[in-house]
């Protein structure tokens, strides 16, 4: 006797619910019983994949998350400015403030920050061939520590966001590459 067919597309629709909870409402509103009232879905769907909510959200801004382009501008600054571009959206956005909830959740899971770690690796790619084009262009004169240029650029939107509690202007993201961009620079030719 078979089982019920398979349903290829479950779980994409279990991710697209989830997303939709979190940046309609907010992740202190996700359940995982209503991620699988939104999909269609019955719960033990869910949490066949998914034991928690912090391993659900974690996966759903995998997939979810607005990309960071992959631009070469023949500048490093210009790419710094694009990629804090691409950031800008995603700290601009109205539901960033519900994921604060799930980046202290996270601490408690280890499989969920492992899947962070890889998505934020992976996000970092542009970032990444941006600094190894800027040392083949002669720019710079190595590679820096991918982490502190991640923080100059991350880290003064997630301020914005979280303590002065408003969108970054285009003259702020501009002081922002500049000032990462006078960092690395002054940092590689330093050694």
């Amino acid at each position: 006797m078979a089982g019920r067919p398979r349903d290829p597309d479950l779980e994409q629709r279990l991710l697209a619910a989830a997303w939709s909870i979190l940046t309609e409402e907010s992740y202190a509103a996700l359940t995982l019983a209503q991620v699988a009232v939104r999909a269609g879905a019955h719960r033990s769907d869910v949490y066949r994949r998914w034991p928690t909510k912090v391993r659900l959200v974690a996966d759903t801004l995998d997939v979810h998350l607005p990309p960071v382009s992959e631009v070469d501008t023949g500048s490093l600054l210009a790419d710094f400015r694009a990629y804090v571009d691409d950031l800008a959206r995603s700290w601009s956005a109205p539901w960033m403030d519900s994921l604060v909830g799930w980046l202290s959740d996270l601490a408690g899971d280890a499989e969920a920050e492992a899947a962070f770690r890889t998505m934020g690796l992976r996000r970092g790619g542009s970032l990444r061939s941006s600094l190894e084009r800027a040392v083949k262009r002669g720019e710079i004169a190595e590679m820096p520590d991918g982490d502190l240029v991640s923080g100059l650029l991350e880290g003064p939107l997630m301020h914005a966001r979280m303590v002065r509690r408003r969108p970054p202007t285009a003259d702020f993201l501009d002081a922002v590459a500049s000032a990462a961009y006078r960092v690395i620079t002054a940092g590689a030719a330093a050694r």
